[in-house]
């Protein structure tokens, strides 16, 4: 009998123990299963964070991120700085073009009132003359004459401007450094073929910058050196610090071609005093003629009026 109870309690130790190990891994404990099984998972955004990616934490990704972003804002930086020097040297140009439009165009207003004041006694009379005919060729004769006292005066304002502006451009080195001695002339500066249109201070700083190899030696390498730098500097930095200077130069263009046509002026005055006089005589006759035929009118229509009083009379 206690060998038969020795065996049950032997059989309810490993019982026991198989009894919590299958309550212990079982999955359908009544406490947490449960009643309806979930047929689908939430998507909602709300519950997701957006923001966060998968290879956030990954240092290989993290390294080629970070060369590519550092590539990407080296490339950037230096378009920008193309942009900047692009945009730096159209503006430069723009604002060279509208200087000498604006140059040229003060210039030739200026000379077109200069010719007309001087020539004022050589046929401004003639353009408004009475007969059509005659205000005709008097208007083409005097833009023809304009025209041939600007291609003489145009010549010598330019040679003028030029001994100035070589003047000024020595002045202005000698400024900052010694004094130089040296000889450009005006004829070396024409023979380049730069100035046939007008005569511009800072274009001769860029030509004179191109005579270098003419000269050798330490003194006119020093001038070079300062010519060189005007050049580099601009149009625009070269115009805002030397305006005084730029001033004279077209002053002596101004005054250049005043005088080439006050020569003229006073070359041609025989003929325009003789051109004036014979004006006046034919304005002087046709006035008469004028005068003439409109008293002969007057006359005829008080004729032809009292002829008409007498056929009324008479039919009456």
């Amino acid at each position: 009998m206690k060998l038969q109870y020795i065996k049950i309690l032997l059989f309810v130790i490993p019982l026991n123990i198989l009894l919590t190990s299958y309550h212990a891994h079982n999955k359908n404990k009544p406490s947490i299963t449960p009643l309806h099984t979930t047929r689908y998972t939430s998507r909602v955004l709300s519950e997701c964070n957006i923001q966060s990616l998968n290879y956030d934490n990954d240092p290989q990704m993290k390294k080629v991120m970070k060369k590519f972003q550092d590539r990407t804002s080296q490339r950037l930086s230096k378009y920008d700085e193309r942009m900047k020097e692009k945009r730096q040297k159209r503006k430069e140009q723009r604002d060279k073009n509208i200087e000498e439009i604006i140059e040229k165009y003060k210039k030739e207003k200026s000379l077109e009132q200069k010719i007309e004041k001087g020539c004022l006694k050589c046929g401004c009379a003639l353009g408004g003359g009475v007969l059509p005919v005659w205000g005709l060729v008097s208007g083409l004769w005097y833009g023809t004459w304009l025209q041939y006292l600007s291609a003489k005066a145009f010549p010598a304002g330019i040679e003028a401007g030029i001994k100035k502006g070589l003047g000024e451009i020595i002045q202005i080195v000698e400024k900052s450094r010694g004094t130089y001695d040296i000889t450009i002339t005006v004829e070396e500066m024409l023979a380049s073929g730069k100035f046939t249109k007008g005569v511009n201070l800072f274009d001769m700083v860029q030509h004179i910058s191109t005579m270098k190899n003419k000269f050798q030696g330490y003194m006119y390498d020093q001038f070079f050196i300062q010519i060189d730098g005007m050049v580099e500097e601009g149009v625009i930095m070269f115009n805002a610090q030397n305006s005084a200077n730029i001033a004279a130069v077209a002053k002596a263009v101004e005054e250049g071609e005043a005088l080439k046509v006050a020569e003229f002026a006073a070359n041609t005055s025989l003929l325009s005093n003789t051109i004036i006089a014979s004006v006046v005589t034919i304005v002087i006759i046709v006035l008469i003629l004028v005068i003439i035929y409109l008293i002969l009118r007057y006359r005829r229509k008080k004729k032809m009026k009292k002829k008409a009083q007498y056929t009324k009379l008479l039919n009456e």
